[in-house]
């Protein structure tokens, strides 16, 4: 017999859930693309999209996922030849690089581990040395969906202003935008990247280039972007389909728009605030079954992790195990290992994730920790029980 039927639960980091209401807002006939209630609403949308972002800057909108973003960034702004510095702390940031080596762009890469953040020191040593700015830019993740760590980009800058260095610093957010705070504008972000399929609680396949006046004039000295990947008309365009490349994400943009307005109807700062206090429930589960068994949290430094996105060890096989049997038997969708392979452990098989982000309340997270809770009981893992009630202390305050 298997406790699953009814409706399961993705708990995955991303695709995240999609909300009814994003969900009614696409279920229509395609629209007019030539004139319309389509064309109209995209000034609003676009400018609702850089308050999510907390930019007075521009927006490009790709038809593509996070993948694609990253060559978005590139291509408007580094030429092939040209050099990047890259701050690695988990799987994405090195696939980023890996579009970077594609590109023919050269990249020197600060491997950090996937358990902490940027050493500031060797940061600063790195671009201290590079006395002749061959970086055109820096390149790091704000929350690795891999690793769930989260990294400070107001230090990054401030390094960069320091030593009169002219890099563009660039942050990838798909799975921080719309979960944990990030202030482009504050913090001296000159490119920003993310995807509708996380905190924006929309269905995958858009994503969303953010850039100041400087990445723009970097722009401008590049002798040839592709005519798909080339921001300029994208983000100033003189007619709709400019805004594309041709046709547009037609039912995409009517979620995008009703899940905008969700975002800005419970305000940022209250998004923030109702992350960070699920995420912290989950942290105290784990911690407290950790006590008696080998469940561990991935990042050790509660400062340093993502309020999305939450990364655990629990030895092979059994991070599999768990998995399957939470899907199996209580119809929650665990996040695989993805990117944190060991030798004793190639496949991941001793680690999984859980997505905790955009459209998330608090019975949600309570129903996964006790899914979670009864699937460590029931494949034998040791642990000490009773982390819901834990959790369940954090979620009332008490």
């Amino acid at each position: 017999m298997s406790l699953a039927s009814g409706r399961t639960y993705l708990a995955i980091p991303g695709p995240s859930v999609v909300p009814d209401a994003v969900l009614r807002a696409m279920h229509r006939a395609s629209p007019n693309i030539y004139e319309g209630e389509l064309i109209d609403m995209m000034p609003a949308l676009t400018a609702d999209l850089k308050k999510v972002a907390r930019t007075d800057g521009h927006v490009a909108i790709y038809i593509s996922n996070g993948h694609g973003t990253w060559e978005a960034a590139l291509a408007n702004t580094v030429a092939p030849g040209e050099k990047v510095l890259l701050l690695s702390t988990g799987f994405f940031a090195k696939a980023w690089g890996w579009v970077v080596e594609a590109r023919g762009i050269e990249v020197d890469v600060l491997d950090f581990g996937n358990g902490g953040t940027f050493d500031l020191a060797l940061v600063e040593d790195a671009l201290r040395a590079d006395a002749t700015h061959e970086y055109k830019a820096v390149l790091a993740v704000h929350v690795d969906t891999s690793s769930s760590n989260r990294n400070a980009f107001a230090p990054l800058r401030q390094i960069l202003d320091d030593l009169d260095h002219p890099a563009l610093l660039m942050a990838d957010c798909i799975a921080s935008m719309g979960c944990d705070r990030f202030e482009m504008d504050a913090w001296g972000v000159d490119v920003a990247i993310t995807g509708s399929q996380k905190g924006l609680m929309c269905p995958p396949g858009c994503g969303f280039v953010f850039f100041n006046d400087k990445a723009a004039e970097a722009r401008s000295r590049l002798d040839r972007v592709s005519v798909y990947w080339d921001w300029t008309q994208r983000a100033n365009p003189e007619a709709f389909y400019q805004y594309f490349s041709g046709t547009a994400p037609t039912h995409h943009l009517y979620g995008l728009r009703v899940a905008l307005d969700m975002i800005h109807e419970e305000g940022l700062e209250a998004i923030w605030a109702r992350h960070d206090t699920l995420a912290r429930a989950i942290w105290t589960a784990c911690e407290h079954w950790g006590q008696d068994g080998p469940l561990k949290l991935n990042i050790q430094d509660p400062n340093l992790r993502s309020r999305a996105v939450t990364s655990l060890s629990i030895g092979k096989p059994d991070g599999r195990r768990l998995r399957q049997w939470c899907a199996d038997q209580g119809g929650v969708t665990l996040g695989i290992g993805l990117g944190m392979s060991t030798e004793e452990d190639p496949m991941s098989e001793g680690f999984f994730r859980f997505g905790h982000m955009g459209h998330v309340n608090a019975h949600m997270i309570l129903g996964l920790l006790g899914v979670v809770e009864a699937g460590l009981a029931a494949i034998g893992v040791p642990h000490r029980p009773g982390g819901v009630a834990e959790a369940a202390k954090v979620v009332s305050g008490v």
